[in-house]
């Protein structure tokens, strides 16, 4: 029996932005059929860059490609009054719809929550906003790195006594997209009990603050306040150091005794044959000395030699590797990470990232290429709402599609 689709047969229509574009993506790698709804000029993220060859062009943006991977697309002006009762036609067939307008912009429109509900009782909306639907904010603008800084997330991150550094990438808005697409599953889960949907109210703040691991329980835990560490981990367990031809994850979360005779052979332990240092605790306490130590024993060896000899040993070592060298690493060509998706209409291949998770019976998927500025209008407006290529013809002349 063929391996089947986590989430075959769902449908869901993508009106987000950049801030929303993970959920839609999420469920479509895992089988869902997502439609990109889009505006007739196309989605603004079709227009940054980098782009392929350095040429500026809706279908070659790098960022477009990442987020809508697996996505089918159609343009609609939801503004004009016919492309709102065709957009609500496709939400009649829908079991979801992801939105990251903001609060109040659907009502507008004419296509208020009451609205849809009415047209289809088992529809789930999920609506991604900085700030949420309500409260003193919900019309507040917030960017990724407003919304990494109110969720603590940039507060933690840089060096001690130095100004705090923006986390790498969109993190708040990857934040928001993980989890818009576990609430959508949630409220599917619901759904089977009841057949009714549910609108979703996301807060990205809140979504992201979620997302800084340590900050809330410690504070609410244990009354701290986190505090910017550098390269070292906030458990104490883990720092970056120098080798001599370039950057290495130093661990204490293997064996200490393995790690100790190790470094004791090379002549290189200092103090750590101390007793006290035998105590996990009182390594925590002094993570900084320890790893000053290791980093004097390793700033002149080879980072791939130290590597591979402390997973020989079993202890968590590693490599942080440049963009440019992750194709090449070990561990993800083993696990078949990256994947080839042709792109016909370029006459070429490009590589993208692959799973994100190992599931066995319904495995991740490539199902096709992030799709064309409307490359599917005719397949889902024409064939599917019964509108004749005249039609599309007169719609797409007056700028509905």
């Amino acid at each position: 029996m063929p391996n089947l689709s986590a989430l075959a047969g769902l449908r869901v229509l993508d009106l987000t932005d950049l801030r929303g574009a993970t959920a839609g993506r999420l469920l479509a790698d895992m089988g869902a059929d997502v439609i990109k709804v889009e505006p007739p000029g196309g989605d603004a993220t079709r227009r940054l860059g980098p782009f392929v060859g350095d040429r500026p062009h809706p279908d070659r943006s790098l960022p477009f490609w990442f987020y809508n991977l697996n996505k089918r697309a159609v343009t609609l002006d939801y503004q004009h009054a016919r492309g709102a009762e065709l957009l609500m036609r496709l939400m009649e067939s829908a079991d979801a719809v992801i939105e990251s307008f903001e609060p109040g912009h659907l009502e507008q429109l004419g296509l208020e929550w009451e609205r849809m509900h009415e047209r289809n009782p088992a529809l789930i909306l999920c609506s991604i906003a900085p700030f949420g639907q309500t409260g003193p904010w919900r019309e507040f603008e917030a960017d990724d790195t407003v919304l990494a800084a109110l969720s603590g997330m940039l507060y933690v991150n840089g060096y001690p006594n130095e100004p705090p550094v923006p986390p790498l990438g969109l993190q708040a808005y990857h934040c928001a997209g993980y989890y818009g697409a576990i609430a959508i599953m949630c409220a599917l889960l619901a759904r089977e009990g009841g057949g009714h949907g549910e609108w979703i109210d996301l807060s990205m703040q809140e979504a992201a603050a979620c997302g800084v691991e340590h900050v809330a329980p410690g504070y609410f835990g244990m009354n701290q306040i986190a505090r910017r560490r550098g390269t070292l981990h906030w458990a104490g367990g883990f720092r970056l150091g120098r080798c001599r031809d370039g950057w290495l994850m130093h661990s204490t979360s293997g064996d200490w005794t393995t790690l100790l005779e190790w470094v004791k052979g090379d002549g290189a332990a200092q103090d750590l044959t101390e007793p006290q240092w035998s105590d996990p605790a009182y390594r925590r306490a002094n993570a900084a000395h320890l790893f000053d130590v290791l980093d004097q024993w390793a700033k002149d060896q080879s980072r791939e030699e130290i590597a591979q000899r402390a997973q020989t040993l079993r202890l968590p070592y590693a490599i942080p590797r440049s963009i440019n060298d992750l194709p090449r690493d070990e561990q993800l060509t083993a696990r078949g990470y990256f994947v080839e998706v042709e792109h016909p209409e370029l006459g070429r291949k490009f590589l993208y990232p692959g799973a994100p998770y190992l599931f066995s019976a319904t495995p991740w998927r490539l199902y096709r290429r992030p799709p064309l500025l409307g490359e599917h209008n005719h397949e889902i407006l024409g064939a599917e709402l019964g509108i004749s290529d005249q039609e599309l013809t007169v719609l797409h002349a007056e700028g509905v599609c």
